[in-house]
């Protein structure tokens, strides 16, 4: 089974508002970069568009390692709170609607189709992938306020 490296991350201006997302996907050294923006977002929605957009550029079911910087996206599924959700109808232990529920949505959708291993990096620091993603998302804002 093919192995696929991605790296993803988002970015939002004046949280809420405008945002952009970055990934770079790599495979036996060759790197896809993908990106986009919104006008009227939040940073978790970003974060979690990026991973989404980002599995969706895979044609077959690939062993994948997402690397993101952000918790809002990772901890769900390193701490189980995703199957939980799912249990209790999208609610968090509080009893509370969980939030971009839609997007959680379509990342379980995404991630079922691979064998999917989520790693937790350091933002903004040495990680030369977490810090292009970083740029691109940036650069898809700073194009909607151009």
């Amino acid at each position: 089974m093919k192995h696929v490296d991605i790296y993803t991350d988002g970015a939002c201006s004046n949280n809420p508002g405008k945002g952009g997302w970055a990934a770079i996907l790599i495979y036996k050294g060759h790197e896809k970069v993908i990106s986009g923006g919104y006008p009227e977002t939040t940073n978790n929605r970003m974060e979690l568009f990026a991973i989404i957009n980002a599995l969706l550029q895979l044609k077959e079911r690939c062993d994948v390692t997402i690397y993101s910087d952000s918790a809002y996206s990772l901890e769900p599924f390193f701490k189980g709170w995703i199957n939980d959700w799912q249990a209790k109808n999208w609610r968090t232990a509080q009893g509370n609607a969980v939030k971009n529920v839609d997007l959680w949505k379509a990342l379980l959708i995404e991630v079922k189709k691979h064998n999917v291993n989520f790693v937790k990096v350091k933002g903004h620091s040495d990680n030369e992938y977490n810090n292009r993603c970083d740029e691109l998302a940036r650069k898809e804002i700073k194009m909607l306020e151009d």
